[in-house]
């Protein structure tokens, strides 16, 4: 999913004026007082109690499993980001190489649910942090994106929790990020306009000196397919 031209304008647009949202995923306090196996035996029953009331017989073959594999799905897979044990441990290294300028980890493919109607959330995010003294490991960003991904979200939250935990883990505030990503809620139904996409974008730090944005934006845009 590549950045064009006209997308690069839209998030200069955006600037800093888009809603602020609370960067916390709305999570009560005993969430965690039952096991993963018992939320699991839950589930099970709830989506066998929708799929008899919408009319399916779970005696057949084809079914007769489905409550089981959504509730273990919802559990351990589509919703694993909202298990704390699942959080990437937050391990830093010194930037003993010197590097100052930002490393940019791009096109890092995304996959989330849209918390309003619990429907797929598909895309690509672009995240870029400048050393203060600790870098990452580069697969550890991707970890993060996936980790705040893999629960029920918004857009907009999301990008700012890859941020707040980029910000925490490297002890600085020059981290940005862009996401653009298909919501199937707006592609598959209601409207169903299967081009829709949508941008949403955090800028901290450096990164919100105009020309650093650019350079980040640019970088993005630059085609390294191989």
């Amino acid at each position: 999913m590549k950045i064009n031209k006209s997308l690069l304008e839209k998030i200069d647009e955006i600037g800093d004026n888009h809603q602020s949202i609370n960067k916390e995923t709305p999570i009560r306090l005993d969430a965690f007082n039952i096991s993963k196996e018992q939320k699991i035996i839950l589930i099970e029953e709830k989506i066998r109690d929708i799929l008899e009331v919408l009319g399916m017989d779970l005696t057949d073959d084809s079914l007769v499993g489905t409550p089981k594999r959504v509730a273990k799905m919802y559990v351990n897979e589509l919703f694993g980001g909202l298990m704390p044990e699942n959080r990437p441990k937050a391990s830093s290294f010194k930037n003993k190489y010197k590097y100052g300028e930002m490393l940019v980890e791009k096109n890092i493919t995304l996959y989330s649910t849209c918390e309003h109607h619990l429907l797929p959330i598909i895309g690509k995010a672009h995240v870029a942090y400048i050393s203060n003294g600790t870098v990452i490991g580069l697969s550890k960003i991707n970890r993060i994106v996936d980790y705040f991904a893999k629960r029920p979200q918004v857009q907009e939250r999301l990008t700012l929790q890859i941020v707040d935990e980029m910000q925490k883990i490297l002890n600085t505030k020059s981290v940005a990020c862009v996401i653009d990503a298909k919501h199937l809620c707006v592609n598959s139904r209601g409207i169903a306009d299967i081009t829709t996409s949508t941008v949403t974008c955090e800028f901290d730090g450096e990164f919100k000196k105009k020309a650093v944005k650019r350079e980040f934006l640019d970088y993005i845009n630059l085609d390294t397919e191989f």
